[in-house]
Parts: structure tokens; sequence; C-alpha cells
């Protein structure tokens, strides 16, 4: 009986930053029993993370995983072109929709053990030869959770009466189209002050999302956004292009809405959601999103690519 699986994750390190959404499942996977190291990829592009290859292969050599689990297509494709080992990719989203990326992607997917899809469309985008499941990343629900509105404006600083929009990125990240949502709130007879999502530790970004009044997101493309399941665990009113697997995860929940791309709809949005007037349910249409039982489903997707391999 297999004691202890030993995973070396790999994933974009640049900055000397892993993604908090990666760290987070990798601290679930090691309460459930994971033996796990983390290799960041330094550099950008293609050539900048195949040019990590070697490194990677170097690693496994002197930690000698039983699998490796690369996040995103890239990340997947320098994990197999030197080792061996069996190898499972997680496929966010972006690499689907850039496309020299996507092309190298897909091949990743073929040369792979097992491929994980955060939403479905992925996995029609990115295809693959190989078994597959479907699978979202989770939050950590201790992490992100309601607090009273009026005591998170206080702590943090805020007016008590003027209208706050969180946006989900950084205002310089052309995927998530700042300009979109600078020209709907511009429609709005009313005082809104946005707020960039930018070097932020997770309790302030659980701080900002229950102290706002709105989440924003108007990406072109997404996977399964984290930052909509932060705002739903919070209860914070949600206006959203409809992109990725939104639309299944806020479902019916009142006070978030789904929106076009044009400026005036997102502004309509916007009103609604703002004159909604309280805080939303969201955080019980989520539970099945906590990490502790994605994690344990990631745990069986391993067990299973493990027995097969034998």
């Amino acid at each position: 009986m297999r004691k202890s699986i030993k995973v070396l994750t790999v994933c974009s390190g640049n900055s000397n930053n892993i993604a908090p959404f990666i760290t987070e499942q990798v601290e679930s996977l090691k309460a459930n029993g994971m033996d796990i190291d983390i290799f960041g990829i330094v550099g950008k592009g293609v050539f900048g993370y195949l040019r990590n290859a070697f490194r990677i292969r170097n690693i496994v050599k002197k930690t000698k995983p039983d699998l490796i689990h690369a996040h995103y297509g890239l990340s997947g494709l320098a994990s197999r072109l030197f080792t061996s080992r069996p190898l499972v990719i997680t496929f966010h989203g972006s690499e689907a929709y850039i496309p020299n990326v996507r092309y190298l992607s897909c091949l990743a997917a073929k040369l792979s053990t097992y491929n994980i899809f955060v939403e479905e469309k992925l996995k029609q985008r990115i295809g693959g030869t190989n078994k597959s499941a479907t699978l979202p990343c989770g939050i950590n629900l201790n992490v992100f959770y309601p607090i009273n509105k009026k005591i998170a404006r206080e702590m943090i600083g805020f007016e008590q009466d003027k209208k706050y929009i969180l946006f989900s990125s950084r205002f310089n990240n052309p995927v998530k189209q700042f300009s979109l949502a600078k020209s709907a709130v511009g429609k709005l007879n009313m005082q809104i002050e946005i707020l960039e999502l930018s070097n932020k530790t997770r309790s302030e970004v659980n701080l900002l999302l229950n102290a706002c009044d709105v989440a924003l997101l108007t990406s072109k493309s997404e996977g399964s956004p984290q930052f909509i399941k932060e705002a739903m665990a919070c209860n914070c009113p949600i206006v959203s292009t409809d992109v990725g697997d939104i639309k299944n995860i806020i479902g019916n929940t009142e006070g978030c809405y789904l929106t076009t791309f044009e400026p005036q709809d997102i502004a309509n949005k916007i009103k609604s959601a703002i004159n909604f007037g309280k805080r939303t349910n969201g955080r019980e249409k989520i539970m099945h999103f906590d990490n502790k039982l994605i994690s344990g489903k990631i745990v069986e997707v391993y067990k299973r690519v493990l027995n097969n391999n034998e």
C-alpha cells in the first residue's frame, strides 16, 4: 500500500512569486498526506518556459517524485521534454486563447499522462487524447468569508457612504479589459471609485470584497476565475461578462449579474447590483469549491494515474 505520494508541482515562479491559488492547493494537498516540492519556472513567453526543461529534469533526478503536476500548458510541455515521469497537467484557461501557446498546450495535452481542465469548454479547445477530468480550482473558505460591510470599511478606512467597485485584476492587464469597465462606470450618474486588485495579501483581498459594493469582471476570456469564487464566498454582489464557467459558479444567486461586452449593459448591471442594496447568499452556493473537497479529488487523480502506470 502506497504510504505517501511524492509530487513535483511545476508552475510559474517569476518574481519569486507562486500564484496564491496554487500555493493554497498545495497546502490543501499536503493536508491530504501528499509530499510536495514546488518548482517555479523563471522566464516568460514560450522560450522562457521551455528553457526550464533541463532544470526540471535535474530536480526530478534529485527529488525523485512519483509524478509531476504542472499548472498551465507551457509548464506541462517543459516538464515533459526531458522527463518520463507520469505527468498531470492542469489547464487554467489563458493558454487556450493565445494562438502559439494554444498550439503548444494542445501538444502538451497529448504528451501528458492525465489532464485536468478547470472548465468544460477548455477541454474542447485544448483537446488531448489522454484521460481527463473537469475540475475547477478550489478556494480556502477559512480565508474568504463574510465580514460586516461597515466593519470592513472601518478596518480599511473607506468612506461609509461612498460606492466602491473592486476590479478583478491589475488595470494594465489587457485580457481583463479595464477600459471596458471604466467606460461602463462612466455611464453611471453616481460617484463610484474603481479599485485595482494588485499586490494584495489574501486577507486584504477578503477585506476589500467585504467592503466593496460590487465585484466587477469584464474579461474577454477566463477559465474558472478565483476572483468570482472569492466574491461569492464573501457574499459580495457580482457583475461579470459571461466568460469561462462564471455562469455555473453564480447560478441563480440574487445580486449577481452576467453581462454582454456592451458598456451600457455593464453599466445597467452595476446599477442593479448597487441597488440590490445588501449582501448575497453566494457563500452557501459555492461550498463545493472548498479546497478540502477539491484536493481530495486531485488525490484520487494522482492515485488513478500511478495505479495505471504500475
